[in-house]
């Protein structure tokens, strides 16, 4: 079993030479200042939210998001919208997106939807994380929910277990499709509500209650909130179409 190295500042500033590091996986981290040198390998992959990435001298951060836009629009409605009608036409965009989506993974056995792929989240767990998003960011923060969390809900992974627990979440539930779609369409049909009622004003209303128990202390604006929910849904649509590829090809 290889090791494992969790919430660790072991490695900040650390020099890592003439080492084998052949299937090193780096995930949730801090990894500002990162510099791969002179080294060499077939098949590398980087995901995440970066400011700036150079290979081999070039800079290919706005590349590499222009071919992401392209690729998935959903994720610049997302990112840009301002103003009521534009929140609601990003809303509309997911909704069309995860039917379609959703219909596709409805062919594929129910077990299959269990599978994770390189170790990411299964289809099933990305339908429980955006339960959970839209729980902290709509429900407990724009509806300003006394009770708004799921059982079925599952947090970030750096999220510490204590903190989830006090939510109420069943981090180790294995439910069905069905059972985790039951409260999340429940959800979508929500935001459908707030999006569709929305005004510019009303963007700009402060939130009554935080976002979740382990964000900062810190006000929210409504337009913030819902721009987080746009974003989950966008981004992770997109690692759940790419997954869904491999466990149809696998099929």
């Amino acid at each position: 079993m290889p090791a494992a190295y969790v919430e660790t500042d072991q490695f900040r500033d650390a020099r890592i030479h003439l080492c084998d590091l052949a299937g090193l996986e780096i995930r949730d981290c801090e990894v500002s200042g990162l510099k791969i040198v002179d080294c060499y390998g077939g098949d590398v992959s980087l995901s995440g939210a970066f400011q700036r990435v150079l290979v081999n001298d070039i800079d290919v951060t706005a590349y590499v998001e222009a071919e992401l836009d392209r690729h998935n629009p959903t994720r610049a409605l997302a990112r840009e919208a301002k103003s009521a009608a534009e929140y609601r036409a990003a809303w509309d965009a997911v909704e069309a997106q995860w039917k379609a989506t959703l219909d596709r993974a409805r062919l594929l056995p129910e077990a299959k939807l269990h599978e994770q792929v390189d170790g990411e989240w299964s289809f099933v767990e990305t339908q429980r994380h955006l339960l959970m998003a839209s729980d902290s960011w709509l429900g407990r923060a724009v509806l300003e929910e006394d009770s708004p969390y799921h059982p079925l809900g599952l947090p970030y992974s750096g999220m510490p277990r204590e903190a989830t627990e006090k939510l109420g979440v069943t981090l180790d539930a294995t439910p069905t499709l069905d059972e985790v779609l039951e409260p999340r369409l429940a959800r979508m049909a929500a935001m459908r509500r707030v999006v569709d009622g929305l005004t510019d004003a009303e963007l700009d209303r402060v939130c009554g209650s935080k976002p979740g128990e382990s964000y900062p202390d810190r006000e929210y604006l409504v337009r913030g909130c819902l721009t987080v929910v746009l974003k989950e849904e966008a981004e992770h649509h997109r690692y759940a179409v790419r997954d869904l590829a491999v466990l149809e090809a696998g099929s």
